[in-house]
């Protein structure tokens, strides 16, 4: 289903839809629930199998770039013959040339020529561009944006902040109207490279609690002494370094013998032969269940099933690492307590002690203990998934995140919106 009026932003997406980013589908419906009109133009094609409930909800429709120029060369030549007729062409080609010299990759030729498409095929109703990482979708959006003389803005996550050149950054934060990033630690970072540092805001991602199932009204009291019933521990979150699943893994396998427990994953990632290796050598196999990537269905089941939510994360080799990862709240809401390290902004939600543990990341032995404590005792569990639940509903929901940035893409927000949400 088509959008009741003609476009008037364009989001620039890596990729749509995809499962591991819901918080992004999350805001596209609140923002179309706002009288936002928009369409989606998306860096590749997607890769899952399956979709999400929330994505059926938006109705923008959805524009594929050429992922690689290769394919669909016609395409891109079409896109050069009219882009390099618009009025900005050249002072994007300049930019484009300049971040070619600093770095001169195909990736980078790439970006450019899905800037011509996107720039070439915009229809005429679309008055700005929104991106959503600072990295490779904001390029081409900057390009495109400069190529029609249209203002773009752009939202900031994790890697796309950690990953990129400073200087790279500070050039595209010269030129973007405004920028939303959803952790005060990526805010600040952030603030430090921009040239207007006035022009970035903090909106923290939260929940859309209004299209979330309701939370168990009672968990077990499992406490690890009966090996027929053993805690369960989940998490959730793509096989990837910064998670720190090897360190979970480790601390899993420190955990005392005479508790019983039990390990689900829910999640892909490239280093999942890795991973089921290293339970097997420490062996602890046998006691984890990896469920790979799932539907938003499914992972609420498994949080439903679950005891303890446990998050690992690191800083990667790379630099790259966590915002504030959204399961997070997820499990809060669900009733789950939680066993974080303090990597990256955990701790903008999680208060060591309040509403759930935080250790140091790259520290299983503390994790090891962190989660013992949590398996023993069902009534610290309770505890704090309580005050857990009470956080993400008064300070996380993601409606006054959503009201700002559509306010920001030119659409007030109307109070019967604000009513029925």
């Amino acid at each position: 289903m088509l959008p009741q009026s003609p476009a008037r932003v364009a989001v620039v997406l890596k990729g749509w839809p995809r499962l591991s980013e819901t918080f992004i589908a999350q805001e596209i419906a609140g923002l179309e629930a706002r009288g936002v009109a928009l369409e989606i133009w998306s860096l590749r094609r997607p890769t899952d199998k399956a979709r999400h409930p929330v994505h059926d909800r938006v109705a923008a429709r959805t524009v594929y770039l050429p992922e690689y120029l290769k394919d669909d060369p016609r395409r891109v030549l079409a896109g050069w013959t009219v882009a390099r007729r618009l009025p900005g062409y050249r002072e994007a080609r300049d930019k484009f040339l300049a971040d070619l010299r600093r770095d001169p990759s195909t990736n980078r030729v790439r970006r450019w020529g899905q800037a011509l498409v996107l720039a070439a095929e915009l229809p005429p109703s679309v008055e700005r561009l929104y991106a959503h990482f600072l990295h490779t979708p904001s390029s081409v959006t900057r390009y495109a944006a400069t190529m029609r003389g249209l203002p773009w803005s752009v939202s900031a996550h994790a890697k796309d902040i950690w990953t990129s050149a400073p200087r790279e950054i500070g050039d595209k934060l010269a030129d973007c109207a405004w920028l939303v990033t959803c952790t005060r630690l990526g805010l600040e970072h952030l603030q430090a490279l921009a040239p207007h540092p006035e022009r970035l805001k903090l909106v923290y991602h939260g929940l859309d609690l209004a299209h979330l199932p309701p939370p168990p009204t009672a968990r077990p009291r499992r406490d690890g002494a009966d090996a027929a019933n053993p805690v369960v521990i989940l998490s959730v979150g793509r096989k990837v370094e910064k998670k720190g699943y090897d360190d979970l893994l480790e601390a899993l396998a420190r955990l005392p013998a005479r508790l019983h427990w039990r390990f689900e994953h829910v999640g892909a990632g490239e280093l999942s032969d890795a991973l089921k290796e290293q339970a097997l050598r420490l062996g602890i196999a046998r006691r984890c269940t990896w469920h790979g990537a799932q539907p938003q269905g499914r992972v609420f089941d498994a949080l439903v099933r679950a005891d303890l939510f446990v998050l690992a994360s690191k800083r990667a080799a790379d630099g790259d690492q966590d915002g504030l990862p959204n399961v997070l709240m997820e499990a809060a809401h669900q009733g789950l307590a939680l066993v974080a390290t303090r990597a990256a902004a955990i701790g903008e939600f999680i208060s060591d002690g309040d509403n759930g543990l935080l250790v140091p990341p790259g520290a299983p032995d503390a994790l090891a203990d962190a989660m013992a404590r949590l398996i023993g005792n069902p009534d610290l569990r309770r505890r704090l998934a309580l005050r857990a639940g009470e956080t993400v509903r008064t300070h996380f929901s993601f409606e006054a995140g959503v009201d700002w940035i559509a306010k920001a893409l030119g659409q007030e927000p109307s109070a019967e919106v604000r009513a029925a949400e």
